[in-house]
């Protein structure tokens, strides 16, 4: 049996699992890794601290596992900023000057101006990235160092996306993936192989030198996701892992991209009639964000939504890609915080029972008591919206906040049970949001994929299916990200012939989930509402910018 190993960096995280040809998980292992929070939206990391977690649960998996099976390895990670000098050494992305804090973490939103100077300018790469750049992205941040922080900018010799950092640790080539560029970079590329970077866009911005030695810095050889990398582990990397030295590497891909390869070729087990067109489908991948990853053989613009990107997820499809910024953050923001949080929290204590389990509990029962028929009409009066950190899609506006209407003097766990109900609706109204936006645009979705932490809560999936009308699919491998990741090892070895065999072979089953038509007329006066709110919140701005 030949096995392969994904590694994923997430925010909080280094994770590695090891999987058999068939996709199925055998073990996997977990390190935390640090962030830097020292100013209100401002997140950095450090690719020592990561890089040692790496090596830390890559050996952990290997075990005692002979590596002449381990055929190949794949590495994901979140879309953050990598700073290194001319010696692969770490350079300051702080304030502090700490030249540990070499990384700017996708979450860091201090590129707001740099961002905001370039959507004005309304350059023709925008519509790449449905007509805003978010202030996510690396350019604005590569703006910001430039003024803020100018010793930095001339020191930095190579700047990575992190999943291209990986592949580089492993095997010292500085390739990178066209996954990373056309995201989040702004690199132009097209079914007709048109590719490369835009020279006039990064000169109106400021940015011509980039273009110095061939765009060393930046990345000058590129390849797709899964596209082996030269010869593979250095011998370095090989001995930190506890694997042969030359062990196929697969060009590297964005943590939620990994998530999307590794769940759209899942097969219903429940509903064989459900389609495995790519196209028809859109995968939720969920952690401290929800990314929606949608496909299509043609390019579809859709304001709001970034993309199209070409080869950026499976080559020959064009990607769509909209996005909630910190959801799984938000639910735990709106526990953490509410009175009853810490008297629930010692009623599980020494239990098996997450508090949003428990949470669900209470109102199946409170609906059962009241002899209510869904657990969803229990938010009748209460309304969330949910950019407590900003609208990444659709709206593309991250001066967007939070709302919440229908408060009372309740503190009790039954109330915090029914606010947590009614944040989960508000996120699953803004997937509907962003399904409907992609639906009008040319897109026929009409599944739903849904993995990461949120696809174990069922509650949450179900709502999505009643909310948005659809059949919601929940991977049987509750690992979606680390079985992508697996992916691009495997096709990086030559098991397969493309990435398409691949997916059908790794993607295993899925659990289905179908709607409940009876409550789906409810989920559309609850939308309604969801879409007023934000018209509300920019009305009130308008007023309170008015001159008296």
């Amino acid at each position: 049996m030949n096995y392969y190993i994904g590694v994923d960096v997430g925010t909080g995280s280094a994770r590695a699992a090891l999987f058999d040809e068939n996709g199925k998980l055998l073990k996997i292992a977990t390190n935390v890794i640090k962030t830097f929070n020292y100013l209100s939206d401002y997140y950095e990391q450090s690719s020592d601290d990561i890089w040692n977690s790496v090596k830390k649960v890559v050996k952990e998996v290997v075990g005692e596992i002979s590596n002449e099976y381990i055929k190949g390895i794949g590495f994901d990670a979140t879309c953050s900023l990598v700073l290194l000098d001319d010696a692969g050494k770490p350079v300051t992305a702080s304030l502090t000057g700490d030249d540990e804090r070499n990384i700017i973490l996708w979450m860091d939103h201090r590129a707001e101006m740099e961002a905001s100077i370039i959507n004005q300018m309304n350059h023709e790469v925008l519509k790449f990235v449905g007509g805003k750049i978010s202030l996510e992205m690396e350019i604005p941040k590569i703006m910001w160092l430039k003024k803020n922080l100018p010793d930095t900018f001339k020191r930095v010799k190579l700047y990575f996306d992190l999943p291209d950092f990986l592949t580089w640790k492993a095997t010292g080539s500085e390739s990178r993936s066209l996954c990373s560029l056309v995201c989040k970079w702004n690199y132009n590329a097209n079914e007709f192989g048109i590719n490369g970077w835009n020279e006039d866009y990064l000169t109106k911005i400021g940015l011509s030198c980039l273009k110095e030695n061939n765009w060393k810095k930046i990345g000058n050889i590129v390849k797709a996701p899964g596209e082996p990398i030269e010869n593979g582990l250095t011998a370095l990397a090989a001995a930190e892992f506890g694997l042969k030295e030359g062990t196929p590497v697969g060009t590297s891909i964005i943590d939620a991209h990994a998530g999307g390869l590794g769940m759209i070729g899942i097969s219903s087990k429940d509903n064989p009639k459900i389609s495995k067109l790519f196209s028809s489908r859109l995968s939720l991948i969920c952690g401290t964000s929800t990314c929606h990853m949608a496909v299509s053989s043609k390019p579809i613009f859709v304001n709001g939504i970034w993309g199209p990107y070409w080869g950026a997820m499976i080559p020959q499809y064009y990607l769509n890609e909209g996005g909630q910024s910190t959801t799984g953050k938000l639910i735990d923001h709106i526990i953490n915080n509410h009175p009853a949080t810490i008297e629930i929290n010692k009623k599980i204590n020494n239990t098996n029972i997450h508090i949003q389990e428990y949470l669900t509990n209470l109102l199946i029962n409170y609906a059962n008591d009241k002899n209510i028929n869904d657990i969803s009409y229990l938010t009748n009066d209460i309304h969330i919206w949910p950019d407590f950190h900003g609208n990444r899609s659709p709206l593309a506006d991250p001066n967007l906040q939070g709302m919440i209407c229908g408060l009372t003097l309740n503190n009790d766990e039954y109330n915090l049970a029914i606010i947590y109900l009614a944040t989960l609706q508000s996120i699953i109204y803004g997937t509907k949001h962003i399904f409907n936006y992609l639906n009008n645009n040319g897109y026929d979705i009409k599944t739903i994929l849904i993995c990461g932490g949120l696809s174990k809560n069922f509650l949450f999936c179900k709502i999505h299916a009643d909310a948005i009308g659809v059949p919601v699919l929940i991977p049987d491998n509750c690992e979606s990200v680390l079985l992508g990741s697996a992916i691009l090892g495997a096709c990086a070895s030559k098991k397969f012939d493309n990435i398409d065999n691949a997916i059908f072979n790794m993607s295993g089953n899925a659990n289905v989930i179908e709607p409940d038509k009876k409550i789906n007329q409810y989920h559309e006066k609850k939308y309604k509402v969801f879409l007023k709110m934000v018209q509300d919140q920019k009305e009130y701005k308008k007023i309170m910018n008015e001159n008296i």
